[in-house]
């Protein structure tokens, strides 16, 4: 059991798992044609979400325009890639002409120019003249241009190769990105090279067949950024307190380290974080440690010894003041109906117990509240201290009351027509529970169509197959408790 040190001050917020289209975090890029970023996708995605600026660093032909270009393409974004070793002031604004007046200036637009886009690309940072360095600051930074703001302009990307490539390759041309200018960027990102990708990403890069091709998901990334934005927007307005404390507390020991954390890149640090929650990321320290990770402006010179920043994130996390029952909390959130039911059976304490129960009974349907109550409600009974509350053992009670015992004559009516009586023959939706190739098992049949029948009877009427999967839900979650229980009896022993 976790040590439980204070009650809890608040219940961080429940944010989805999945990535666009529901896919799993991890696929998205792969489908719309992107090999080799799965491990940084939700940083990827955390960028969009957040609409702050991202820097990609990597060799030559590792896909670092290639990823943004599709990004846009999928976002259908006005998008302008710039080159800028080659860019001039006027490739960005156009050519400036006294208006009519003479009074002011305005600029003769172009394809090509700045005014408009949704997206800019500012490919090889690190080669393009000091003076056109200092200009990209306030369109990274605030979205400005000679002052002015661009209403369009959201996102803002930018590649670059390393200075130092190694192996006895360089770049000619490339320096080190400015460290005021790098430290505009909330993520940057250092992209794989040939040797650290998987055989199964090495053969999707080789073949040819996507070349060219226009990324389509269908309006699924475009919907995705506008469910989760405003979720960033709520965990903007009120962060975590532990989140706070770890970024403080990271700063220190990196300043103490002599790896420069500066006051902006700390804020900067807290905002990427919550970022990561809203693009689908767990709560806890392994987010924190890839917030850390790609959240450094130092990775567009050299990058920080792994080593030293891996020690810096355990001092901070360990003294960052996390509440545990929170973490078990989402823990528990997080989990399928079957490890929610194992969970329970171990809650740190009964109130906890209850706070689960409440939410999780609140947020299923009447089939999957029956199926979790009956699975659950006995073993917690057996239990010599319920591992939930009076007031948590009494809502899964109401919930499992209908469904103790359904024998004797009841009558209903099925939405087809037709009355039916246990005694005088079987509903069909009941026969239905009966033909289920997992009902075989002797010991699977009898409690669950205990349970179809008290559904019936309160008028859920579930198709073939959602019964056929409330059966295996059903069944993980009284194994669950079964495997639970035996568990502790052997440690009794």
């Amino acid at each position: 059991m976790l040590p439980i040190t204070a009650a809890p001050q608040r219940t961080l917020p429940l944010i989805p798992t999945t990535g666009p289209g529901g896919r799993p975090l991890g696929s998205y890029l792969t489908h719309i044609g992107v090999q080799g970023y799965g491990d940084v996708e939700p940083i990827i995605l955390a960028g969009i979400i957040s609409g702050d600026p991202l820097l990609l660093v990597g060799r030559a032909g590792t896909g670092k325009t290639y990823l943004l270009n599709s990004l846009s393409e999928v976002l259908g974004l006005e998008h302008r890639h710039y080159n800028a070793s080659l860019i001039t002031f006027d490739d960005l604004v156009g050519f400036p002409m006294p208006d009519e007046s003479g009074s002011s200036v305005r600029y003769l637009q172009t394809p090509a120019t700045i005014w408009g886009a949704g997206s800019v690309l500012v490919d090889e940072i690190n080669r393009c003249k000091p003076e056109h360095q200092n200009r990209f600051f306030s369109l990274v930074h605030e979205r400005r241009i000679q002052g002015m703001l661009l209403h369009d302009l959201r996102y803002r990307w930018a590649a670059m190769n390393p200075a130092e490539a190694g192996d006895g390759e360089a770049y000619a041309g490339c320096e080190p990105l400015d460290p005021a200018l790098a430290d505009r960027f909330a993520f940057v990102v250092t992209v794989k090279d040939w040797h650290e990708l998987t055989a199964q990403e090495q053969q999707a890069v080789a073949d040819p067949r996507g070349e060219g091709l226009i990324s389509n998901d269908r309006g699924s990334l475009l919907a995705y950024a506008a469910e989760r934005t405003p979720l960033l927007q709520a965990l903007v307005q009120d962060p975590p307190a532990h989140v706070t404390a770890y970024c403080c507390a990271v700063a220190t020991e990196l300043n103490e380290a002599g790896v420069r954390i500066s006051p902006r890149r700390v804020r900067q640090l807290v905002r990427n974080h919550l970022a990561l929650i809203a693009a689908g990321c767990a709560w806890g320290e392994e987010s924190l440690w890839l917030t850390l990770k790609w959240s450094l402006p130092q990775r567009a010179g050299s990058t920080p010894d792994e080593g030293l920043l891996r020690a810096a994130h355990r001092s901070a996390w360990n003294a960052c003041g996390h509440d545990p029952r929170e973490l078990w909390l989402h823990a528990f959130h997080r989990a399928d109906l079957p490890g929610k039911a194992r969970m329970l059976l171990q809650a740190p304490d009964p109130d906890l117990g209850t706070v689960a129960v409440n939410t999780l009974l609140a947020s299923l349907d009447k089939p999957r509240s029956a199926a979790f109550a009956v699975a659950v409600l006995p073993a917690l009974m057996q239990q010599a201290v319920p591992a939930v509350g009076t007031e948590g053992l009494n809502d899964l009670a109401e919930v499992y009351g209908p469904f103790i015992q359904v024998e004797g004559e009841h009558n209903w009516k099925e939405p087809n027509g037709g009355d039916w009586s246990i005694k005088k023959g079987v509903a069909p939706r009941l026969q239905r529970a009966m033909d289920l190739p997992a009902l075989k098992d002797k010991r699977r049949r009898k409690p669950f169509l205990h349970l179809v029948s008290g559904l019936i009877l309160a008028k859920q009427y579930l198709s073939d197959d959602a019964l056929a999967e409330l059966e295996q839900e059903f069944h993980a979650c009284r194994t669950a408790c079964t495997t639970r229980r035996t568990a502790a009896k052997k440690r009794v022993a």
